[in-house]
């Protein structure tokens, strides 16, 4: 734990002295196997996009997952996503999306192939404007036990990802690519910790733009079947 603690910090005080403006990006999960095949997914998340100390950003989104094996699992989801602009609403999205995840396992490392289509609908409350988007994302994101062969309690592990993102029909067709590093510290055997550096390109944006956040996420997992083996899921800043 102590090890963990001293490598988040160093991890944030290096970005904040290294980047004029960062931001916050802060997520609670919680994911739930009632099931051996099926399992359900909940996730909040709080942004300080323009300020880390003023949230600006929520989302509130979940779903349903099926073990189609042990190493693939499709996924279908929906959520509701909400910006703030000057402290008034600007924008709100309600977005469906279907999923599939293939892991593959060499040694102690974990690589996820994540692929999502997405269908958003967005409504613009101050100018009374809707419209409609596809998107669709690839992450690859790899995990590595520090101190054990496997993640279970008092594991600490080290995390890191890319995705990128295409929608339709706004252009550019490659809207964003996001960049994430970090580490994780499984407390028991339902909590889980992560903390890490998260760089987002946006390419929709005039002239591009880049975020950077410090992120911040409590993992609940239950697992409600008699399975002897317990699984721990990391879904990552998503």
């Amino acid at each position: 734990m102590k090890l963990f603690l001293s490598l988040s910090l160093l991890c944030s005080l290096t970005f904040f002295k290294a980047q004029e403006h960062v931001s916050s990006f802060n997520a609670v999960t919680l994911t739930y196997k009632f099931h051996p095949k099926f399992f359900l997914y909940a996730e909040g998340q709080l942004r300080g996009n323009e300020d880390y100390t003023y949230p600006d950003y929520y989302e509130i989104k979940g779903g349903l997952g099926y073990n189609l094996t042990k190493n693939h699992k499709p996924f279908v989801g929906l959520g509701r996503y909400v910006n703030y602009k000057d402290t008034r609403l600007s924008r709100e999205e309600f977005r469906v999306w279907l999923q599939d995840v293939i892991d593959i396992k060499k040694g102690i490392v974990k690589f996820e192939n994540r692929f999502r289509a997405e269908k958003s609908w967005f409504y613009e409350p101050q100018t009374d404007k809707t419209s409609q988007r596809m998107r669709y994302r690839y992450r690859l994101n790899v995990s590595v036990p520090l101190n054990s062969k496997t993640i279970k309690k008092g594991t600490v592990f080290a995390n890191a990802y890319d995705e990128i993102f295409f929608v339709s029909p706004m252009k550019p067709t490659f809207a964003r690519n996001r960049v994430y590093g970090g580490f994780g510290y499984q407390i028991d055997d339902y909590f889980g910790i992560l903390t890490g550096y998260l760089w987002q390109r946006e390419f929709e944006a005039k002239g591009n733009k880049n975020l950077h956040f410090i992120y911040l996420a409590l993992n609940i997992n239950i697992d409600g079947t008699d399975h002897p083996v317990k699984t721990y899921d990391f879904p990552g800043a998503d």
